[in-house]
């Protein structure tokens, strides 16, 4: 059960914003939610600066696109790291024997091992692909992607699916 807003609350709320609080530090020492912060200062025409709120939210934006960068190179590098081992004359690789761990070269990659290091490429490379459409993605494919997931929620069938569908119970 909430607890009932007080005219404590409401003074405490005038002062803190008077010291050029933000309402989520004004939330936190009195105890109440930032939504609740926001409805009284309202009540009281009182308002709160978002330009600070909107400089630190756009330099988060531009930390992450950063790093972002960082890791995209990092796994391209890792990417052609591996790729370059593939490509070597020689495949260096440890195996366990009878006599413990050993070194061996072949001048061949095994399939199996092939597999495997195409395999982490791969992976690699479509991840550093998903991180750079991140930063070039204009918030289309975001918004087609929530549509989409509504629609499965709500049980909404594609329309695409539907036409193949009646087509073929059409054809039976």
């Amino acid at each position: 059960m909430a607890v009932p807003v007080t005219d404590a609350d409401r003074d405490r709320v005038r002062a803190l914003h008077a010291q050029g609080k933000t309402r989520n530090d004004i939330a936190r020492e009195i105890g109440r939610s930032p939504s609740t912060v926001s409805k009284l200062a309202h009540a009281a025409g009182l308002s709160f600066d978002r330009t600070k709120t909107a400089a630190a939210t756009a330099a988060k934006q531009r930390d992450n696109q950063a790093r972002r960068a960082d890791l995209v190179g990092r796994l391209y590098g890792r990417g052609e790291a591996i790729l370059d081992r593939v490509e070597a004359p020689r495949y260096k690789f440890t195996t366990a024997t009878v006599n413990g761990i050993e070194t061996k070269a072949l001048d061949h990659v095994p399939a199996q091992e092939e597999k495997a290091l195409a395999t982490a490429v791969s992976s690699h490379l479509a991840a550093a692909a998903k991180l750079e459409a991140v930063d070039t993605d204009r918030g289309t494919g975001a918004v087609r992607s929530m549509i989409g997931s509504l629609a499965h929620a709500l049980g909404v069938a594609n329309p695409i699916e539907d036409h193949s569908v009646a087509v073929s119970s059409i054809q039976k």
